[in-house]
């Protein structure tokens, strides 16, 4: 099995010490995450899980990814995703305000993110610290919702005008 890591200036192979990636979470507010670099997203990685290392990626692997997202009013989206050696792909999001499920934020590459799946920096730490501590397990220290549970169009097409966004010629989120 092999951990890698896209994280601010961590880039694998192998994963920081949690310790490492705890200020980015815990830092007085204003001052988590990694706004200065132009990247609001990050991920800590497992690969070749059960066996499978020797095959390759997408072709056999069994890989789990940690993927997330800060924003600085809403705290971290989470997703976790299982997929590879012969199993569907599986993911869970972060469960948040789902009444705010049909809100959405751009993030720094012009994704919409839904509003109603971003928990607070520090329940996000939790989860994260989680994660690597029991090598890729499913967090249990948050909420989480399955992809399959989560209404259609949660994550728009980047080219739809979300709401409240000026006219700019694409068309509007249906």
């Amino acid at each position: 099995m092999k951990k890698d890591i896209y994280f601010d200036n961590f880039f694998g192979p192998g994963w920081p010490s949690v310790n490492d990636l705890k200020p980015y979470f815990l830092a007085p507010r204003g001052k988590e995450w990694f706004y200065t670099g132009g990247n609001d997203s990050g991920g800590i990685y497992l690969r070749g899980l059960d066996g499978t290392e020797h095959l390759p990626y997408g072709r056999g692997q069994k890989c789990i990814e940690l993927s997330t997202w800060g924003n600085p009013e809403l705290g971290v989206l989470l997703q976790y995703a299982g997929f590879g050696g012969g199993v569907a792909r599986q993911d869970w999001f972060s469960n948040g305000d789902m009444r705010k499920i049909r809100q959405w934020v751009r993030s720094l590459h012009g994704d919409p993110l839904p509003v109603g799946l971003f928990i607070p920096f520090d329940r996000a730490w939790l989860a994260v610290k989680e994660f690597m501590e029991t090598e890729g397990q499913l967090p249990t220290s948050i909420a989480w919702v399955k992809s399959d549970d989560l209404p259609d169009n949660t994550f728009p097409d980047p080219t739809v005008r979300l709401p409240g966004e000026p006219d700019n010629g694409w068309p509007p989120i249906s």
